[in-house]
């Protein structure tokens, strides 16, 4: 016998005796595939998160794969109609990024090819690196039933996220509204949170008088309050200037109103309190 276990001698042809034996797809507790029918057991689906077809697997998608088929299998055993749905996400703005870099590397760009031509690059990137994801988790050993294989941009569950937008709409859940988004500059489009990558860097603190407009019509302007900021272009915005309640330093001037630096003469907001300002720093 071999002193080292040889999986790529086994696991392979076991894996796919099993998978042409129809052994991963819901069954009765006849032995009969279920019809979709109500079962007196009652079915356990369990749908797999599915990865994005931006390249590999990693170490998460493994850890996934062996929690939910430790369930699917247990399922299984206890005769439960068990389906193990798999599939794979577009992930849209990602593989269009992944996408865009190689035809950089080629020294084009999807505006050189044109929105067809680019499309047709992207499915073509799909079909390469999805069957390359669905080839790793047979390997993992994942007993989902791959011959419900979905993908998200399929028309089906196109259909199914319109339905659920609809839905939300009609209860009244889904409204419109203005935000911050985040914009991609390069790829000319709003991205989601989950696509940004925050980083720390160091900035600059600029330090502005706003002049207290005086008690006294024609009175000199010989006070100020100091307000040090980050972001400068903000100051064209600014609805008032907030210190702390328990500043001794401008209790004296809270309700008085302050002049907008860098603005014209009329352009005036109010000194207010406010308990979410930090003493120590600004």
């Amino acid at each position: 016998l071999a002193k080292v276990y040889d999986f790529a001698n086994f696991e392979g042809a076991l894996y796919e005796w099993w998978e042409s034996q129809g052994f991963f797809a819901p069954e009765c507790r006849d032995g009969e595939r279920a019809d979709g029918g109500e079962h007196k057991r009652g079915a356990y689906v369990l749908p797999m998160p599915p990865p994005n077809v931006t390249g590999y697997l990693h170490m998460g998608h493994a850890m996934f794969v062996a929690l939910q088929d430790i369930l699917a299998r247990f399922h299984r055993m206890r005769r439960r109609p068990t389906l193990w749905l798999p599939g794979t996400d577009h992930a849209g703005i990602a593989t269009q990024l992944l996408v865009e870099r190689a035809l950089v590397a080629e020294g084009t760009s999807r505006e050189a090819l044109g929105r067809e031509a680019f499309t047709e690059r992207v499915w073509q990137w799909k079909e390469e690196k999805g069957g390359y994801i669905m080839n790793q988790m047979r390997r993992l050993g994942a007993s989902a039933d791959w011959s419900r294989e979905k993908f998200t941009l399929e028309p089906a569950m196109s259909e199914a996220v319109v339905e659920a937008f609809v839905r939300l709409h009609e209860a009244g859940l889904l409204y419109k509204g203005s935000r911050m988004v985040n914009w991609s500059p390069n790829l000319r489009t709003a991205v989601s949170d989950l696509e940004v990558e925050y980083a720390d860097e160091v900035g600059k603190l600029y330090k502005f008088k706003y002049p207290l407009v005086p008690l006294e019509e024609g009175a000199p302007e010989s006070e100020f309050v100091p307000v040090a900021t980050t972001r400068p272009e903000t100051i064209l915005g600014d609805t008032a200037v907030a210190v702390h309640p328990d500043d001794e330093r401008f209790r004296h001037l809270v309700g008085r109103e302050l002049r907008v630096p860098g603005v014209t003469p009329e352009r005036r907001i109010p000194l207010i309190t406010d308990t979410y300002v930090q003493m120590e720093f600004g």
